[in-house]
Parts: structure tokens; sequence; C-alpha cells
């Protein structure tokens, strides 16, 4: 609940419209819908920075309906994400606004002709870095998510250590980024490479791409838990929607400070 709000209801208080009962359960209540299968976070964007995020796997679509208008309503520009198209398709029909990226699993609904709710003030630049192109699902879902964060967001793919002067030819692009993500499987090496060559953090994801004793992605993230690139950080394994919010986040605190 924002300040005004919570003087608002203590005048209400003290003018007597409100029981002092009443007045305690308000504001226990304040920045929750209770839409039945769940208790949408609505205070989440003033405390954490970014709105609540909605997990797609394992809910009905008339769970996720009522998630997402309770969002809308307050609001809030809704990301889900790991949705089916199956899901997106249903819910298509009742939000004809939604936007589903196939590839990262990701459905988007934009406030209509309003920039993200998240966006506040000056939002940064977040490069997204694959190393190959089977890594472009967890990739997409980092970048939708950082996109989503209202950060200028660009792709960079298949620059994996394979070929290094792939890396080498697009390192101007990603030089001049807030915050880059750089999603691996394999063995994982990229992240140190690029955490070599940037002055910003780099969130590395490791991908359960690879053969089999990439043990479906954990050779690649003990490979980056290990990377001596001292502005590597690591997120779990096919998490592109954690690394692209925490560039997103990290993104927007630099902008916020440059503009200062």
């Amino acid at each position: 609940m924002e300040t005004h709000e919570i003087e608002k209801l203590a005048r209400r208080l003290l003018d007597g419209d409100v029981s002092v009962a009443d007045f305690a359960q308000l504001i226990r209540s304040a920045g929750i819908a209770d839409v039945g299968e769940a208790q949408v976070d609505l205070d989440r964007g003033r405390r954490c920075g970014f709105p609540e995020v909605v997990f797609a796997q394992g809910k009905t679509v008339a769970a996720m309906a009522k998630i997402f208008s309770a969002l809308l309503d307050s609001g809030v520009d809704v990301l889900a994400t790991r949705m089916t198209p199956q899901q997106a398709a249903e819910l298509a029909t009742q939000f004809p606004g939604g936007v589903f990226n196939p590839v990262g699993r990701t459905f988007r609904i934009p406030l209509s002709g309003q920039p993200p709710a998240a966006r506040k003030g000056p939002a940064g630049r977040v490069v997204i870095v694959t190393a190959g192109t089977s890594d472009l699902p967890v990739a997409e879902e980092a970048r939708e998510t950082a996109l989503w964060t209202g950060a200028e967001v660009t792709l960079v793919q298949d620059i994996g250590v394979a070929g290094p002067h792939r890396l080498a030819a697009n390192l101007p692009r990603i030089q001049s980024a807030d915050a880059v993500v750089v999603v691996a499987g394999m063995e994982g090496a990229l992240p140190s490479v690029v955490g070599g060559h940037v002055a910003c953090p780099v969130v590395a994801v490791p991908t359960s791409v690879g053969y089999g004793a990439s043990f479906g992605g954990l050779a690649a993230l003990l490979g980056m838990l290990n990377s001596c690139a001292s502005n590597v950080t690591v997120v779990n394994i096919d998490a592109g929607f954690k690394g692209g919010y925490v560039a997103g986040l990290i993104a927007r605190n630099v902008a916020r400070n440059r503009a200062q």
C-alpha cells in the first residue's frame, strides 16, 4: 500500500468512517488480490522493483485468467513463463492483446498504449548472448523477461567458444551493456570469456544442452560457478527468466544512477 493510500485510510479512521477492526483488516489485506486459486501479490513492484510474474506450468487456464485480470486491473502488464501453446491459444481468446513467444514459452499482455508497468524512469540496456542455437529457447525467455522490465534488449546469437572470432566481432555490441546475460550449455565456458571483456555484471545461465557427460546442464552449472572471471554470477539451469529479471534489475538501477 502506497503512503498516500495509508494516509487517506487513516483520515477515514480519525473521521469515524472506518472502525479500528476494519482499518486493521484493510492494512493487512492491502496489496493482495484473492482470486480463489491464488493470492496475487499486487504490492511486489513497490517492494521488489518489478511486479509479480506468473509461472504457467501446472496452472489451469481459468486460474491464470483470474490472475491476469487482477494484475491488469491494478495497472500491471502481465508476464507469464513456461506456457504451452495450448494454454496460450485459450488465453488469447480472453486477452487478445496477449503476445505468445513459442520459442521462449512466454506470454505477455502489455497495458494498452502504455510502456511496461515495471518501467519507472530510465531502464538501462541488457545484452543477451547465446553460445549456440540450441540455447535459444532459454535465451528467448531471458529476452522476453528483460523486455518486460522495460530494458532495451539486444540478442547476440551463436558466438560460443568453438569459434572465438565470433565473440571478438560482436564485442562492441556487448561492451555497451549495463548487464549481460550469457546463455550456454555443454561445458559452459562462454560466460568466463565474456566476463573478461566487459565492465559490467555477467549473469550466466547454464542450459541442459549437451551430450551425456553434461548431466543435463550440471557440467555447465559447475563450470560457471567455478569461473575465475570476477564479474560472473550464476542462476539455475535453464532459468532464463531469472537471468533476464536480474539483468533488468541491474540495468534499471545503473540507468537511474547515470541519469542522476
